[in-house]
């Protein structure tokens, strides 16, 4: 007898379809005529989900997943339509392909049989590509029905901070309007955004979404022209990098609501905002990534971690940076650096460890040299598919080499001192320590390199800007 399983998925978008339960219902009786066992852990269930992508549904996805399990749970899936499996052609062919070839599974739709002879392969493809058809057209009735109710002034979307839904427009809330207002009034008159974040969560507002205020979200609202009476929307579809929807594709269009901000206040905060845009381009934001305590310290006034500023010389709490948080965390890298390893050698010397006895995820590195030696050699390959793709000249591939070697070697003549089990806990745990920032002075140690070290036995460092105060809690 075979063992089946089950996909089911409804969309929000169909109206025709069957309900879960209905597809479920014609699943079973024909699993039951076909003596097909069908067990409860085998049936999976997107609801109120497209089918264009199938990384998008998570009982899609777990079905994948469980498919690959040896050996195989299931001989065989069954859906009520091909279209109920996938609406992408793509998704389609791949997971079909990768099923059938790699685990011996066959995807069955109860209500379109195909025979076993070559012609179904055609009938199949002709299914799948009709599917996809409807799916993108209906995608297109809906972008065309939406944007023709917007260019008449109707809704289109959720109401934004200010406003709730009304019958044919949006209505404002009073309450929330006011602190529009306040937004729009602080900002003209000098007040920073990052201040007037700040500010309005120390009132308890939240957004429309019952978060925290960032600097995004009052630049958001400062940005915004429904304030005064006015609706925008990318008639193209949305675009994830016009984040302000202030690019050239955006369409204004008179709206039916009630202006909340009068035309002149929006004119000026809007020009403030292009000035001090300006100012930021000219001294244009580099991205620093890599530093020796990334993702280790943190705020001792709200707990989010320190992040590097603007220059990349010095770190700032990332809730402060973003109007989150009330109080500067700011304190140059090179002070901080310097301040952390002298706390590590103290707290060794004087034996007073603050220890996290909780079991981190993966085991402490016995050998941290190892790791890192691996970790050069997995570099050095890199290195090297690099210059056979051509990507790198010779001379590009031998200068890479050269240092990955030299950085190889000088790892090798430092390994950690492994101490013999008869000494005592403790003092191997500090022996080992002492080792480890024996390797911080080593010439080609990079900052990434020291970051996966210090991660290997600190769990965090806690920085209190008012004392210059350092806590440290470690894994052992």
């Amino acid at each position: 007898m075979k063992t089946g399983a089950a996909y089911i998925r409804v969309s929000t978008e169909e109206q025709t379809e069957f309900s879960p339960d209905s597809q479920l219902k014609k699943i079973r009786e024909y699993a039951k005529h076909n003596k097909i066992a069908l067990p409860e852990e085998f049936i999976f269930i997107d609801e109120g989900i497209s089918g264009k992508s199938a990384k998008n549904r998570p009982e899609f996805m777990q079905m994948i997943a469980t498919s690959k399990i040896k050996p195989k749970p299931f001989d065989l899936i069954l859906v009520w339509k091909f279209s109920r499996f996938a609406r992408n052609r793509q998704d389609s062919i791949f997971y079909k392909s990768m099923l059938r070839k790699d685990f011996g599974i066959d995807v069955v739709s109860i209500t379109e049989q195909l025979s076993n002879d070559p012609t179904s392969i055609l009938v199949e493809a002709l299914l799948e590509a009709m599917d996809e058809y409807y799916s993108i057209n209906l995608a297109q009735e809906v972008k065309r029905g939406m944007n023709e109710k917007f260019s008449r002034g109707g809704v289109v979307s959720a109401p934004p901070f200010g406003y709730k839904i009304g019958k044919n427009c949006f209505e404002v809330d009073e309450e929330n309007a006011q602190v529009v207002k306040m937004i729009f009034n602080s900002f003209i008159n000098g007040t920073s955004i990052r201040k007037i974040a700040i500010n309005i969560n120390k009132m308890g507002i939240r957004s429309k979404h019952g978060n925290k205020f960032e600097n995004r979200t009052i630049e958001y609202i400062l940005s915004n022209p429904v304030y005064i009476g006015k609706l925008r929307r990318n008639t193209n579809g949305f675009d994830k990098r016009d984040r302000y929807r202030i690019g050239k594709n955006i369409t204004l269009v008179n709206g039916k609501h009630t202006p909340i901000i009068d035309i002149q206040t929006f004119e000026t905060a809007k020009q403030i905002l292009e000035d001090t845009k300006k100012f930021h381009t000219k001294n244009a934001r580099t991205t620093y990534t890599d530093f020796m305590l990334r993702g280790l310290i943190r705020c001792s006034n709200c707990g989010a971690t320190l992040t590097r500023s603007a220059h990349g010389k010095s770190l700032q709490c990332n809730k402060y940076a973003r109007g989150q948080c009330s109080k500067s965390h700011s304190i140059s890298i090179d002070k901080i650096n310097k301040a952390v390893l002298k706390k590590i050698r103290a707290d060794i010397s004087s034996g007073e460890l603050n220890i996290r006895l909780k079991k981190i995820k993966n085991d402490i590195p016995k050998d941290i040299i190892k790791i890192l030696i691996q970790k050069e050699y997995q570099k050095l390959q890199k290195v090297k598919l690099a210059y056979e793709n051509g990507i790198d000249s010779l001379e590009e591939y031998r200068v890479n080499k050269n240092k990955i070697i030299d950085t190889i070697k000088q790892l090798q003549k430092e390994p950690l001192n492994h101490m013999a089990d008869k000494i005592h806990a403790k003092c191997r745990f500090k022996i080992q320590f002492s080792k480890i920032l024996e390797m911080f002075e080593l010439p080609n140690m990079s900052e990434n390199m020291k970051n996966e070290i210090l991660r290997s036995f600190i769990h965090k460092i806690v920085f209190h800007r008012d004392s210059d105060a350092i806590e440290i809690c470690y894994y052992i």
